[in-house]
Parts: C-alpha cells; sequence; structure tokens
C-alpha cells in the first residue's frame, strides 16, 4: 500500500500525517509532500511529535514534484480547504481523500499558546489517520 500525503509547506500537517501512519502500520509505504515546500520541519512539529516518541528532527520537506511519476493507492490532502487552497497531485492515483486540518505553523501567540495548537493538531491528525487506518486500509 503506498500513500502520499500532501500539504503545501511539509513541514507541519502532512510530516505528522506521515509519522502517524507509519506508526500504524511499518508495512505501508507513505510518503509526505508539498506544492511549495518550507525549508525545514518547523520546530514545534519536532518537538510536538518527540512527546509522543515519534523523531523527526531528521525529516525535511520535499516537493511533490519528486513524486509525480510514482503511482499511490491514496493521496491525502490535508490543508484545511476553509483557510487555502488544497493541492491537486496529477501523478496515477488509485483514491483522494481530503482530511483537512488548520495550519499551526499560522498560531500567534506565545510559545506555550502556540505549542497548544501544534498539540491539538497533531491529536487530531493522530485520531484521523487511525480512522482512515481503519477505514480503508483495514476493510
Amino acid at each position: 500500500m503506498k500513500i502520499l500525503v500532501l500539504c503545501t509547506g511539509n513541514s507541519c500537517r502532512s510530516q505528522m500525517a506521515e509519522a502517524f501512519l507509519k506508526e500504524l502500520d511499518p508495512r505501508l509505504d507513505v510518503v509526505s509532500a508539498g506544492t511549495k515546500p518550507s525549508e525545514k520541519v518547523h520546530p514545534f512539529t519536532v518537538k510536538v511529535m518527540g512527546e509522543m516518541g515519534i523523531d523527526l528532527s531528521a525529516n525535511f520537506p520535499k516537493n511533490v514534484s519528486l513524486f509525480l511519476g510514482e503511482a499511490f493507492d491514496y493521496v491525502i490532502t490535508v490543508c484545511d480547504g476553509a483557510k487555502e487552497s488544497c493541492p491537486l497531485f496529477t501523478g496515477k492515483v488509485k483514491e483522494r481523500k481530503h482530511i483537512g486540518f488548520v495550519d499551526p505553523a499560522e498560531a500567534v501567540g506565545t510559545d506555550e499558546e502556540v505549542l497548544r495548537v501544534f498539540r491539538d493538531v497533531r491529536d487530531q491528525i493522530r485520531d484521523a489517520m487511525g480512522d482512515f487506518y481503519r477505514d480503508f486500509l483495514l476493510s
């Protein structure tokens, strides 16, 4: 089973979703990418995932163009459609899913307030990837 998790910057949400799917089933071939990749994974993404025992410190954002020649069973877009336009993957895809989340990188406030948003989004992504896994990959 080959899955691409797609977002704009590939620095927060898609990185988290990729990691949670890999944790759920190490046999899955999961990658994440962005249409306009950031320079690095957001430091708060690394921090809040580390709190879950998942080390993303060596991860880096990737451009979706790297994967255009590949076929995927699923492409999951994780951007919040109400706030931004979700990118479209033009490669071969059996099924597309949109599971949107707010962008924690846009949170403002003190570090603790922003971290709270990152943790909330992380937990929402963890739950949604668990649901996706159970509903579509185990059925």
